[in-house]
């Protein structure tokens, strides 16, 4: 039964006797994984509280997972690191800085990110969560073009950069990230981590499964995963995440690596709760074996949570629980036909 990995993020809450509380009731409903934010904010106030947070997680014989959370702005956090070092931010074709983005190739930045995996590896968890690199678009303009990936510009395509984006320019931004990947997942590698990664499922403003070629071959990149929010929009939710989780899973396969799915489990509208248990199965019947939640308890800690998280928590759970039933019905029906012949 541990080929299957079930969980889900958390969010917000750093007062230890309720992480305690909330890890043992994720325990206690089918999850064996946490994916932990660990923010700027939280290394640079909770450190040790975040080291006690590891612990106790995997206490309760959950595998931790730490996220990226913000470190260079969004998805997550704006970023902290942008006030100690300015000459890093993003710049826009148009001039136009980014107020909240690093630039990934500054090399103070690469630094911050190395000391920061360092801080990973002290909590003593085992996997760092790199969730969904991408660089923003701004209309007809496109970042990072500041002096530092200008000058790489020029000299790899012997021009300047566009002030719209063309074809090199958009070669030349996913060459961005993939040479941040390397860097980063290597230095974890290093020190003994898992890299995850969880990418777009379609075409966006980065990395997503359609252009992982770009990282999907990096050696120190373990797992690749993506996540099918179907955005309770009308659409078959079952449908939707059955061939997300398939394109998922093919492309980690492709690379030779491990995958996670995710599951929806915020912005959730009330009435449409049920669609959490169909989309979970989804997940679970194209193979997947590594499904997780964003976010526990309906994401009730942000202002994106479930209009009803405590049905959100429920249907979750249920989810989890079916596809665990799923799992030991598979293995004892392997095992019949191998015995009883």
């Amino acid at each position: 039964m541990q080929n299957l990995r079930t969980g889900a993020a958390y969010h917000g809450c750093r007062m230890l006797h309720h992480v305690e509380n909330d890890m043992r009731d994720m325990a206690d409903h089918h999850m064996n994984l946490v994916v932990h934010m660990l923010s700027h904010t939280d290394w640079d106030r909770h450190c040790r509280v975040m080291k006690e947070i590891v612990e106790i997680s995997e206490d309760a014989g959950l595998e931790v997972w730490l996220d990226n959370w913000g470190l260079g702005g969004p998805p997550g956090d704006k970023s902290h690191f942008l006030a100690y070092h300015p000459e890093a931010h993003q710049i826009y074709s148009n001039g136009e800085p980014d107020p909240v983005r690093a630039c990934l190739r500054q090399p103070s930045f690469r630094q911050f990110v190395h000391e920061w995996i360092d801080t990973v590896a002290w909590t003593g968890a085992k996997t760092i969560f790199w969730d969904e690199p991408h660089l923003p678009m701004r209309e007809k303009a496109y970042s990072c073009t500041c002096p530092l990936c200008r000058k790489a510009f020029e000299e790899k395509y012997g021009r300047p950069m566009p002030e719209e984006m063309d074809e090199d320019a958009a070669a030349f931004r996913l060459d961005t990230i993939a040479d941040y990947f390397r860097d980063i997942c290597d230095y974890a590698a290093s020190k003994g981590l898992t890299n995850a990664v969880c990418v777009m499922l379609s075409e966006g403003i980065g990395i997503n499964l359609s252009s992982l070629g770009r990282i999907g071959g990096i050696d120190s990149l373990h797992n690749i995963g993506s996540d099918p929010y179907w955005g309770y929009t009308g659409v078959n939710p079952y449908e939707f995440v059955y061939n997300g989780a398939k394109k998922t899973l093919a492309t980690a396969a492709q690379y030779g690596k491990d995958h996670n799915v995710w599951i929806q489990t915020y912005h959730t509208p009330r009435g449409m709760e049920e669609e959490i248990v169909q989309a979970t199965e989804a997940a679970y019947d194209a193979g997947a074996r590594t499904i997780i939640a964003w976010g526990y308890f309906g994401s009730i800690s942000n202002d994106y949570g479930a209009k009803n998280p405590y049905l959100v928590r429920a249907k979750t759970n249920q989810a989890f629980a079916r596809i665990w039933d799923f799992e030991r019905d598979r293995i004892l029906a392997e095992n019949r036909e191998k015995y009883r012949k």
